[in-house]
């Protein structure tokens, strides 16, 4: 018999949880105060890329993402084949770029130490380099290259992922407006601005960069903060740039609708979604060095969105001590859509008592209380 979920928040990880809880068997309600995906989860470039991001440190937030990242193709087709709505994934590979000797040090470590991890690393320079990515500026020296590393189109990925979630039967609430808990120690009642109220067993809190409005409710810390990312976009003839391009700076990725996503400027001005012209300009500045092309041309798209931070930079993720009905899946910062498929398997074996797909102790909701 499955139980009655409630899942606060319709983004990326709410979706996520809700289709492997549902398919799995349990009724699911979302509730979402704005429209489903249309807060971070529309704003992402969508890669899916731990190698490039995470160089120094195999921890278990590495082990998570790494798990993620093998869970996506039969995720990303089971998704596909429920709601019968596409969207891009491409197995594009990756090429972390480097410009001076120095950095080739720091390439050989991150190959040594990802190895372990069954990466197919491989450190490429000079014509070797340039034959796979024509493009790259010739200052860059050496890249290290993963064949594994992919990316998704994130708005047609949350398109997607919505419309699954609601042929697998998960009742969808969204543009509330607002939501308050009402009781969560025993039943769970979430009510709705339009007084609608909303019952489950269990409550799974999907916040985002809006969680710390429930420290109140809870009475534990919550930093979880809204960091600004400022993306732009140029229009790109399909495979004149074929990889995901990553710097120290900044990443470039091409997607399949002849464009390529530049991100991301980051900073912190609360829940402002405004483009602004410095925030571009971090971008502008450096990418004609990556792609000298990219000098000749002007972003036709600007946009930004907010990255649900947590103070260590690692999400939210278990069941409170007190309260193990609540789960916390929040705090995602810059990896919801990396890490949404092995989120969702972990809340959804949480719900069923499952032994722990990677450790999750450094995850837990109420480190910081």
């Amino acid at each position: 018999m499955g139980e009655r979920v409630v899942i606060l928040g319709g983004g990326i990880i709410g979706l996520a949880s809700a289709f492997e809880c549902q398919r799995r068997g349990h009724e699911v309600t979302i509730v979402e105060k704005v429209r489903c995906g249309g807060q971070a989860t529309g704003a992402a470039a969508g890669m899916l890329a731990p190698y490039s991001e995470i160089g120094e440190d195999p921890d278990d937030f590495f082990r998570l993402c790494l798990e993620s990242l093998h869970l996506y193709p039969q995720w990303q087709q089971d998704i596909k084949d429920i709601s019968n709505v596409d969207f891009e994934y491409t197995n594009s590979g990756s090429l972390h770029c480097v410009y001076h000797d120095a950095d080739l040090l720091a390439l050989e470590s991150r190959q040594q130490w990802q190895g372990e991890f069954g990466a197919d690393a491989r450190i490429l320079s000079g014509e070797e380099l340039f034959r796979l990515e024509p493009e790259l500026s010739k200052e860059i020296i050496a890249a290290m290259y993963y064949p594994e590393e992919s990316h998704v189109y994130a708005p047609d990925y949350a398109k997607s992922l919505e419309v699954a979630c609601r042929n697998l039967g998960v009742a969808i609430y969204d543009e509330l407006e607002e939501v308050s808990i009402t009781s969560w120690q025993e039943e769970i009642e979430v009510k709705a601005k339009d007084g609608r109220t909303f019952t489950g067993d269990r409550l799974i809190i999907s916040s985002g960069a809006w969680s710390k409005e429930l420290e109140d409710t809870f009475d534990i810390s919550i930093p979880v903060y809204p960091i600004r990312g400022q993306i732009c976009a140029y229009p790109l003839p399909v495979g004149k740039v074929k990889h995901i391009i990553y710097t120290s700076q900044g990443y470039l990725v091409p997607k399949g609708n002849g464009t390529i996503v530049n991100g991301a400027s980051e900073d912190i001005a609360g829940f402002q979604t405004s483009v602004t012209d410095k925030g571009i300009a971090r971008l502008t500045n450096w990418n004609k060095h990556v792609l000298p092309f990219l000098e000749q041309e002007t972003p036709f798209h600007t946009w930004a969105g907010l990255r649900p931070a947590t103070q260590d930079g690692y999400p939210l993720l278990g069941q409170l001590s007190r309260a193990p009905h609540i789960i916390f899946a929040t705090g995602h910062y810059r990896n919801g859509i990396l890490l949404s498929p092995v989120t969702g398997h972990i809340v959804a074996d949480i719900l069923e008592q499952k032994k722990e797909r990677v450790p999750l102790g450094i995850f837990h909701p109420e480190r910081f209380s």
